[in-house]
């Protein structure tokens, strides 16, 4: 598995102003510690060992956020759902990882609420994309999380996040590109109009579902069972 030894070191070494890279940075305000970029590296390369060079599908959104992979260092994928915390009993930790998943953010910090704090940080659209994976039926390991700007973009607080720039996505199409020569015949689907625009302005072919944010919940399982 060099080559995704060399893809995970590739992630690692990404650095920009108002950026957090889950797989290098430490913050010593909301991260558990400073082991927090290592535990988050050991985790994307299990995840991505699960699924390479195998997978059917690649899930490409838009960008980390603070709830779900800046903590977890999965895209689409909350610390709750690796820790087993999540209130849908049907997502279990073994459905992404299957090592040990540890906490990466800080339960003590000034301004977490008393359930994050327990039991994690939770992200909405982590919760509906895993729904859609286990209602439709489809082994976890054949899907690969994704996003066009695999970092996570913030405004001034690391607890927000910002829409990428035209720059940072088409930086990110370098890292996709990678991912895609680790696996075989995979079909890209794209997960919101960011998303879904990039892809078609570099001439990746690719299906496209609208992202679940925002009202949009219910057309995305219904496009996404079509697809799965």
């Amino acid at each position: 598995m060099r080559n995704l030894k060399n893809f995970i070191q590739a992630l690692g070494s990404f650095s920009s102003s108002n950026v957090y890279n889950p797989w290098r940075d430490f913050d010593g305000v909301y991260d558990i510690g400073e082991e927090a970029p290592k535990i988050r590296c050991t985790q994307l390369e299990n995840y991505l060992e699960l699924r390479v060079p195998h997978a059917k599908y690649i899930f490409v959104g838009e960008a980390l956020g603070f709830q779900g992979g800046h903590f977890s260092g999965i895209a689409m994928t909350s610390e709750r759902i690796l820790l087993g915390n999540h209130k849908n009993k049907n997502i279990q930790p073994s459905l992404v990882i299957n090592c040990q998943a540890r906490r990466t953010s800080n339960p003590t910090h000034i301004g977490i609420k008393k359930t994050q704090s327990i039991k994690g940080y939770n992200e909405p659209t982590a919760t509906i994309v895993w729904e859609s994976i286990i209602d439709n039926k489809k082994s976890p390991t054949d899907v690969i999380l994704w996003n066009i700007f695999p970092f996570h973009p913030y405004k001034t607080d690391l607890l927000t996040n910002r829409t990428p720039s035209d720059s940072e996505l088409g930086e990110g199409i370098r890292y996709l590109n990678m991912l895609r020569g680790l696996v075989q015949n995979t079909k890209i689907i794209t997960i919101g109009l960011k998303s879904h625009d990039t892809l078609s302005y570099f001439g990746i072919n690719h299906y496209s579902v609208p992202h679940p944010a925002n009202g949009g919940a219910n057309d995305y399982r219904k496009q996404i069972a079509k697809l799965l």
